[in-house]
């Protein structure tokens, strides 16, 4: 039983580790997709959700969806079209890594209405993590604030506005869930947002003039990987993982996306970096990690 009880763990482990590493990339697909970022949304959630649909019929786990499932889904998935438009834009103009670890400041704003709707304890670990993470940012972008250009300085405010898009996407979901009106498994949840996100942006590309062609095979398989890789291959081993794990180990590990993804801009797209860029993204991915950890509260 002993044997059996640890190898559990590490599979998870394995899991948790292999999904936020696929996540990580997704930011990079979207530089590498040769099209405006509400496009690159749209089929990043479009690719994604047919590809759910395809995987949850085919092994005849499809479950009834009622009209209350998409009503009380629709809010998540409005503000999840927003989450991707801002990134999206946030990302082009200040690259993948600032741009991904920006947008994980949101864990700070999930606490903080953790405290204000559900009466949550935020504690010293909470305060330490917000100094330590604003700290960290003004090291990666507060030095050369004024030497930089308005287009950066709008991706940097793009990014950290993304947070409280995704926010709320979470809060809203989670409402959604415990409150008994979703009862769909995780993965098809996924699915019927992910297809509805897709609407919201459809109809985003339309008012912004922009146009559904795909210009060439980089763009195709971009789109088809940000799709696979972001909406599909990353949250299913994720979802899989996350019961198995202690929450301070889940934290840990989801500090992987932004830190992959700054180190791939690094190689990728041969960032700037000095030593002073480094310290702020550790310091950073410290205050993220400290302001979102929940010891475990039960026992034996």
């Amino acid at each position: 039983m002993r044997t059996r009880e640890a190898e559990l763990p590490r599979g998870a482990l394995i899991e948790m580790i292999i999904g936020a590493a696929a996540i990580s990339t997704t930011s990079l697909f979207v530089k590498w997709a040769h099209v405006g970022p509400t496009v690159s949304a749209f089929y990043r959630m479009a690719f994604g959700g047919l590809m759910l649909l395809a995987g949850l019929v085919a092994l005849g786990r499809w479950q009834r969806v009622r009209l209350s499932d998409v009503a009380w889904l629709a809010v998540p998935a409005i503000a999840f079209a927003f989450d991707l438009m801002l990134w999206h834009r946030s990302i082009l103009y200040i690259g993948p890594g600032l741009a991904t670890l920006l947008g994980n400041f949101q864990v700070f704003l999930m606490a903080l209405a953790g405290f204000v709707l559900y009466r949550e304890r935020l504690g010293w670990p909470f305060l330490a993590g917000v100094g330590l993470g604003f700290v960290g940012l003004y090291l990666l972008v507060g030095l050369d604030w004024g030497a930089v250009g308005p287009q950066y300085q709008l991706g940097v405010v793009l990014g950290i506005v993304t947070g409280v898009s995704y926010a709320i996407y979470m809060l809203t979901t989670r409402h959604a869930q415990r409150s008994g009106h979703v009862r769909l498994p995780p993965a098809q949840l996924l699915c019927v947002t992910s297809l509805l996100c897709a609407l919201v942006l459809g109809l985003a590309v339309l008012v912004e003039g922009e146009r559904f062609t795909l210009p060439d095979a980089q763009t195709w398989w971009s789109l088809l990987g940000l799709g696979f890789f972001g909406q599909v291959f990353g949250w299913v081993l994720l979802t899989r993982a996350m019961p198995r794990l202690p929450a301070s180990l889940i934290g840990l590990l989801l500090l992987l996306q932004p830190a992959l993804s700054f180190v791939f801009d690094v190689i990728l797209f041969a960032r700037p970096t000095r030593t002073t860029d480094w310290i702020g993204v550790g310091l950073s991915l410290l205050g993220i990690f400290v302001g979102s950890y929940r010891p475990n509260r039960h026992h034996g």
